[in-house]
C-alpha cells in the first residue's frame, strides 16, 4: 500500500515536470490606453524616469521604496534602478532606444525575487482621438518562471498594473493642473 501510494506520487511529480517543460518559452504580455493628447506629450512621461513615480504601479505598492538615477537625464542611455519591499523587488532599467514620439525599448533586469531580463517597449500611435499607447513586455521563461505561469496568470497580473499605470499617464496627461506642476 505505502509503495503505491509513493508510486503515484512519483508519476504525478513526474507529470508535472512534463506538461511544465513543454510550457512555450517565450512570454508576451502587452496593454494599450488612448490618451487624448499629442504623442509628445505622452511620451514626456515615459521617456524621463523621474517622472515614473507619479504612474507607475509599482511606485505605489512600496512608497518606501529606493530609487537612484544614472546615465542619462531622460531618453537613450537613462536608467533606473530600485530596491523596495518583496512587491516591487530590486533590479534596474535602462532606455535603450528612444524615438521621439513614437517608440521607446528598455531593458529591465530584475535581482530580486528572482533573477531576469526582459524586454518592455511603449509605443506611441497617433490616433483621431490623442495618442494610442501600447506598453509591452517580452522575455523568456525558464521551469521556473513555466511553473509560475501554469499556477498564476501572470498576463492577468502583470496586465492589470499595465493598464492602471496607463490610466494613471493619462490622467497626468489630460488634466492641465497636474501635468501643468510636474517637472
Amino acid at each position: 500500500m505505502f509503495i503505491d501510494v509513493i508510486l503515484v506520487l512519483a508519476l504525478l511529480i513526474v507529470a508535472v515536470i512534463i506538461f511544465v517543460a513543454t510550457r512555450p518559452d517565450d512570454f508576451r504580455i502587452s496593454r494599450s490606453a488612448t490618451i487624448a493628447a499629442p504623442p509628445a506629450a505622452v511620451f514626456a512621461e515615459v521617456n524621463d524616469f523621474h517622472k515614473w513615480n507619479a504612474w507607475s504601479p509599482w511606485a505605489k505598492m512600496d512608497p518606501a521604496c529606493k530609487n537612484t538615477f544614472d546615465g542619462a537625464d531622460a531618453g537613450a542611455g537613462a536608467i533606473f534602478a530600485w530596491a523596495g519591499n518583496s512587491k516591487v523587488g530590486e533590479g534596474r532599467m535602462t532606455i535603450l532606444e528612444s524615438r521621439a514620439a513614437e517608440l521607446i525599448r528598455i531593458r529591465l533586469e530584475f535581482f530580486k525575487p528572482f533573477k531576469a531580463t526582459n524586454a518592455a517597449e511603449f509605443t506611441f500611435i497617433p490616433a483621431a482621438d490623442g495618442t494610442t499607447v501600447s506598453w509591452t513586455m517580452t522575455g523568456t521563461n525558464g521551469f521556473m518562471g513555466k511553473l509560475i505561469g501554469t499556477l498564476m496568470n501572470c498576463d492577468k497580473m502583470v496586465g492589470k498594473q499595465f493598464a492602471e499605470g496607463l490610466a494613471a499617464i493619462k490622467t497626468i496627461v489630460e488634466t492641465p493642473a497636474v501635468g501643468a506642476h510636474r517637472g
